[in-house]
């Protein structure tokens, strides 16, 4: 019996996992699993492994036991010709609003004097079902839980937000936490879905009139970042009513605003960047199980010159000067 070089052996060894690290990650898992099983005479019924197409060209947050939709992106789109013709009449509606404003006007369509000059601005005033169409709305009955939210317009032709909060976790084996109701304004678009933003840098106040029931709120503020990995980022500050039939103008300035991510207060903290804010936010965690309602009259800005703090928060230097 012929005896094979050592020297050999390892080559045929090197040249077959370099085989192997080439294989894309469906082939060499089907591979493996053809090497490895038992003939198939005595099984008729068992299949060679594959890896899911979505687990492959897909990604994303898929709540724990529900099953995988085996469908590609573009297998969702319902295509039709009579609404194409109306999103292109929308658009460029937009597009000649827009250019009117900037050109011949001035800043959403205000006199360049009075956009430099004004004092208050009211973003958001609820007077009609159409203004809820700029809103929505989410709880944890997304991941599973049993919170309910729901939004319609109040007898005062105000918004009106009311729900049941149930800190009650899914039955998954995965989720620990769980009892949230929030509703956030949707990001502005203009001409052809392109992404407009709010610009706050004149003001330095957030102005609500609102009518609570007592709960705790958490305010937050979404800003444009310019880096993908800080897309959960948001700045966030209390907003504490007091129960009755009474209102209450809240004005809280930007600067008490501080940054979190994911629900998670960063150690790295520094100011709100007012110039591109995408959308603001209500969210309601307290861990108080129970029917909740809260009433807005409107949202806005403006500008307080009593107040000249820049930042209500220490800021760390990592290299501070000696």
């Amino acid at each position: 019996m012929r005896c094979i070089p050592a020297a050999i052996i390892q080559i045929n060894a090197e040249m077959s996992l370099n085989k192997i690290a080439r294989l894309p990650s469906a082939r060499l898992l089907s591979s493996i699993h053809q090497q490895h099983q038992p003939p198939l005479l005595h099984h008729p019924s068992i299949t060679p492994l594959t890896v899911p197409r979505r687990d492959v060209t897909q990604g994303g947050y898929r709540r724990p036991g529900q099953p995988t939709e085996d469908k590609f992106p573009w297998e969702k789109i319902h295509f039709d010709f009579a609404k194409g013709l109306e999103g292109i009449k929308k658009h460029f509606t937009l597009m000649k609003n827009e250019f009117s404003e900037r050109l011949l006007v001035g800043p959403k369509g205000k006199p360049l004097l009075v956009h430099m000059l004004e004092q208050n601005n009211v973003i958001w005033e609820f007077r009609g079902p159409e203004s809820l169409e700029q809103w929505t709305v989410s709880s944890d009955r997304e991941i599973g839980g049993q919170s309910e939210v729901y939004l319609k317009m109040g007898k005062n032709n105000t918004c009106f937000l009311y729900g049941n909060l149930s800190s009650t976790t899914p039955r998954d084996g995965e989720t620990r936490y769980s009892g949230y109701c929030s509703m956030r304004s949707k990001q502005p678009l203009t001409a052809f879905d392109r992404r407009n933003y709010h610009d706050w840098s004149s003001f330095n106040t957030l102005h609500l009139r609102i009518r609570g029931d007592g709960r705790p709120w958490m305010i937050n503020l979404a800003p444009d970042m310019y880096f993908t990995h800080n897309k959960e980022d948001i700045y966030s500050y209390f907003l504490y009513t007091r129960g009755g039939p009474y209102w209450q103008d809240v004005k809280i300035p930007f600067s008490k605003f501080f940054l979190s991510s994911r629900g998670r207060i960063q150690d790295d903290q520094h100011p709100l960047w007012l110039d591109k804010v995408n959308t603001v936010g209500f969210t309601l965690g307290d861990k108080v199980d129970g029917p909740f309602q809260l009433e807005i009259d409107f949202i806005g800005i403006s500008k307080d010159y009593a107040h000249t703090e820049e930042f209500a928060y220490e800021v760390y230097k990592r290299n501070p000067e000696v």
